[in-house]
């Protein structure tokens, strides 16, 4: 019987074949140039029709997040639009630490990823088709190491500055959908809040801030091997241009509201992380952070505050990170929004794990959260 074929070959994609025979493949996760990190895995099978195909992750006790291993399920499709989970077994003990995925697709191809991929062609949909509707302007902020553009969306005419922002650490592509969903509900003529939220609020938007590390297959890096959430205090031309185009942005503009939106390997839950340990605290932003979370808490199952990131203590606050850096430099209500790479216990779906669908469906459930927020303010 013929050797199933494995193919990285395409935007995101990450896998190196170490061995195959029949339907059983040996794999193992390249590291992101010039970085220690890897996790993110986005690879093709075919000649699978008919066959189950076992597939052994290797080496992935020197991942960057192996709490993430546990409990954790492969996403795969048939048709890269309907994503759902394999069967996935981990072995801390065996080769380096083994993930083995196991699937009988229906057809000949199937595709398998860290999570559902965000690829930049639908990034490139995405910011054009938000920019063509009404009352929507686009720039570009600056240009990446390898000279994508950093798309940056605005919208409304109110006097409250928010910024969103996403994908600084490429990999965690639940963080694009979220912003797929938020860009679709602010810019629905027919949906009342977003229209609120428009005439109250001026929106900056740059639904991607890594393309080439998302291009290039990386988790956490940009194309120098740097991790962006980590330049804030420091951008700098040759590491992090991508940080400094939207800092420099953000000088110009003020920010009043910030929300930074990430993944989490290891966490079954989505929560929000705030900036409790920032030097300048100015009043009412601790309690402006802690509204914002429990309206969110109260709007939707899919949130919960139980599970999260330990707090910093008064003064030690990392101002490299964005969260806390906007919270210092604009005295603003700044926060980081987590999504599961793994599942949301809290209302787990035994299907899909989380989701695009669930990803993007929270970002309209923050929308919701901030007009609330705004109208108690």
């Amino acid at each position: 019987m013929t050797d199933i074929a494995i193919s990285d070959a395409f935007d995101s994609g990450n896998v190196e074949v170490l061995s195959v025979s029949g339907a059983q493949a040996s794999l193992a996760i390249r590291k992101d140039r010039d970085s220690r990190f890897y996790q993110w895995f986005h690879f093709r099978v075919s000649g699978c029709a008919g066959r189950e195909v076992t597939l052994r992750l290797t080496g992935l006790n020197g991942a960057a997040y192996p709490m993430g291993w546990p409990n954790y399920r492969a996403a795969m499709s048939f048709d890269r639009q309907d994503w759902l989970r394999a069967d996935s077994h981990w072995d801390e003990s065996a080769d380096g630490g083994t993930l083995t995925i196991r699937a009988r697709p229906p057809g000949d191809i199937a595709w398998f990823a860290y999570f559902a991929p965000y690829s930049l062609e639908r990034h490139h949909d995405l910011v054009s088709r938000i920019a063509a509707r009404g009352g929507v302007s686009h720039s570009v902020l600056g240009q990446s190491l390898d000279g994508r553009p950093i798309d940056c969306l605005t919208m409304g005419s109110g006097a409250k500055v928010v910024w969103l922002i996403a994908r600084q650490h490429p990999g965690e592509s639940m963080a694009e959908w979220w912003m797929e969903g938020a860009l679709e509900a602010l810019t629905d003529p027919t949906d009342s809040l977003s229209r609120e939220l428009r005439r109250r609020c001026r929106f900056h938007i740059v639904p991607h801030a890594n393309p080439d590390g998302s291009f290039r297959g990386h988790l956490r890096t940009n194309a120098a091997g740097t991790n962006l959430n980590r330049e804030w205090a420091e951008p700098s031309t040759d590491k992090s241009p991508e940080v400094l185009a939207i800092r420099n942005a953000m000088d110009a503009s003020g920010v009043d509201f910030f929300m930074d939106v990430h993944g989490d390997e290891a966490i079954p839950g989505t929560f929000l992380a705030g900036f409790e340990g920032i030097p300048d605290l100015r009043p009412g932003q601790i309690e402006g952070y802690e509204r914002y979370k429990a309206i969110l808490d109260r709007r939707t199952p899919d949130f919960q505050t139980a599970l999260g990131y330990p707090v910093a203590p008064a003064g030690k606050g990392n101002l490299t990170m964005a969260t806390n850096h906007v919270a210092q430099r604009f005295g603003a209500v700044a926060m980081t929004l987590e999504m599961p790479f793994k599942d949301h216990n809290a209302a787990p779906c035994q299907r899909q794990g989380w989701s695009p669908e669930r990803s993007m469906r929270l970002g309209r459930d923050c929308l919701g959260a901030l007009l609330e927020w705004l109208d108690e303010a």
